[in-house]
């Protein structure tokens, strides 16, 4: 193994991605397995999760574990399993989340509560529930990461009607820096990525519903495309490999450069 090769390793780390069945997390659950990490994905759809890891077994180690992450008591059962199964956590890809979006007199408390709880509270939750997983084989020289997957959205002005969860990725953010503060003694490394637009159950959502809006958002990205499973897998590797390893409390943007153009 040469001196980049090493550097960005990620073999044999055990790696568990929230909602990694679909879109962003199945880029980057992938992007893990293929790179050579054991893979464990969770969600709340069976058929997606199996089918997703069936797929993946031509490439590496995945599997797939059914839980609904918006019960605190679930987070505690995946934690007892993977406990069960693995006995450690290197790397923890807080991705499982949620999206609505409704003009101002029309946002209800309820799905503001339900996204809150899901999108903020779990990956919190999650991160106290794995603790014991995440420090088990983490050390000064290759600590555990925790890698928090926030929003563009949390970083825009622009409400685009979705007040809660712009709300919510701005905290995962500040999450992330908190979390980074208190953990690197403990040998965790916290950071974040605010993704752009991404093909994905959520964007195709927004492409059907405005006619002409998916080339409008490409006009806007200095990169002239939505992004890809490698730009975000990318990313994370390098911040889960040793090239990374100095890093944490930082949210990076991935997003063809959206922002810096708006």
């Amino acid at each position: 193994m040469n001196i980049y090769e090493e550097l960005f390793s990620v073999a044999d780390k055990t790696a568990l991605v929230t909602g990694g069945a679909k879109g962003v997390g199945a880029f980057i659950a992938e992007s893990l397995v293929r790179a050579g990490c054991r893979v464990f994905v969770t969600g709340r759809s069976r058929d997606a999760g199996e089918t997703f890891a069936r797929r993946m077994a031509a490439h590496g180690s995945c599997t797939y574990l059914q839980h609904d992450l918006a019960s605190p008591a679930q987070i505690e059962v995946l934690a007892a399993e993977l406990g069960r199964r693995a006995g450690a956590v290197d790397i923890l890809v807080n991705n499982a989340g949620s999206f609505n979006a409704a003009d101002i007199a029309s946002v209800k408390a309820e799905d503001w509560d339900s996204l809150m709880a899901l999108n903020l509270r779990t990956p919190f939750l999650l991160v106290q529930a794995l603790m014991p997983l995440l420090t088990a084989r983490a050390s000064g020289a290759d600590p555990a990461r925790i890698i928090n997957i926030g929003s563009i959205g949390g970083l825009m002005p622009q409400s685009n009607g979705a007040y809660a969860y712009g709300c919510s990725k701005a905290a995962v953010h500040q999450l992330t820096r908190m979390l980074a503060s208190d953990l690197r003694a403990s040998n965790i490394n916290v950071n974040a990525i605010a993704p752009g637009f991404f093909p994905s159950d959520m964007t195709a959502g927004f492409f059907e519903a405005v006619p002409d809006l998916k080339q409008a958002v490409i006009g806007k990205i200095p990169a002239h495309r939505l992004g890809t499973a490698e730009d975000l897998g990318g990313m994370v590797i390098f911040l889960c490999s040793r090239a990374g390893a100095y890093l944490t409390g930082t949210i990076t943007q991935v997003d063809g450069g959206f922002l810096c153009a708006a």
